[in-house]
């Protein structure tokens, strides 16, 4: 009964800090610039290790030359990497875009599938990638785990010192009400960006759940 009961804290705790970041945060988005379904994949895709703020910009002189997904899929991975270069990994970047575009419109009719599978079936698509576009794009449930949000779940208490994304992922969906997950990932980015950052020591003192946050790892708390 420990683990039912250690599930059933974890879920309150879980309501009470989406509860929170909701007041904190009430216009969050995702920070990636895009206006269609396939622009997020790139757009994700070129972030791996990279600022959203650099991609951002970069994307802007990618659809300038290449401006639909048609034109993208017959660029050459040579003239994407051209481009994409200060995202860093530009080779491998450029190959996975190159034949994720034509995927899309070979298979799919130039139309990014609204399947969780089927996204994960493309190139260069991951579990992150794929619950960003099905949370944002399709408005389906979705949780993305990235290093906001695998550090500060771990901090917070919700998750047990895990840090493999999709172990992550799959202990959220046992917190988190479907309709929350993405907008509460998102509240994840701003709230690490702001003030739970990957310091050592995080700014607890203005944090909006300083009081329910297990503080796990910090120091001095």
């Amino acid at each position: 009964m420990a683990d039912s009961k250690s599930l059933r804290e974890k879920k309150k705790l879980a309501l009470a800090i989406i509860e929170r970041l909701k007041q904190e945060y009430p216009d969050t988005d995702c920070t990636l610039d895009y206006d269609e379904a396939w622009k997020l994949l790139v757009s994700v895709r070129l972030a791996a290790q990279c600022t959203d703020a650099r991609v951002n910009v970069v994307v802007q002189d990618l659809y300038a030359k290449f401006p639909t997904l048609e034109a993208l899929s017959e660029a050459s991975v040579e003239e994407i990497e051209k481009i994409v270069r200060p995202c860093g990994l530009g080779n491998s970047k450029a190959r996975d875009i190159s034949a994720c575009m034509k995927v899309i419109r070979q298979q799919y009719g130039g139309k990014v599938p609204d399947d969780f599978d089927d996204l994960l079936k493309l190139p260069g698509v991951g579990r992150k990638s794929a619950n960003l576009v099905m949370g944002d794009v399709f408005g389906k449930p979705a949780i993305v785990t990235d290093t906001h949000c695998i550090r500060l779940v771990n901090r917070m208490g919700l998750v047990d010192q895990i840090k493999e994304p999709a172990k992550v992922e799959k202990e959220l969906w046992k917190l988190i009400p479907p309709k929350e997950g993405n907008d509460f990932c998102h509240r994840l980015v701003d709230h690490g960006r702001e003030v739970c950052t990957a310091r050592t020591k995080p700014f607890c003192e203005k944090c909006c759940i300083r009081d329910i946050c297990g503080k796990v790892g910090v120091s001095g708390s």
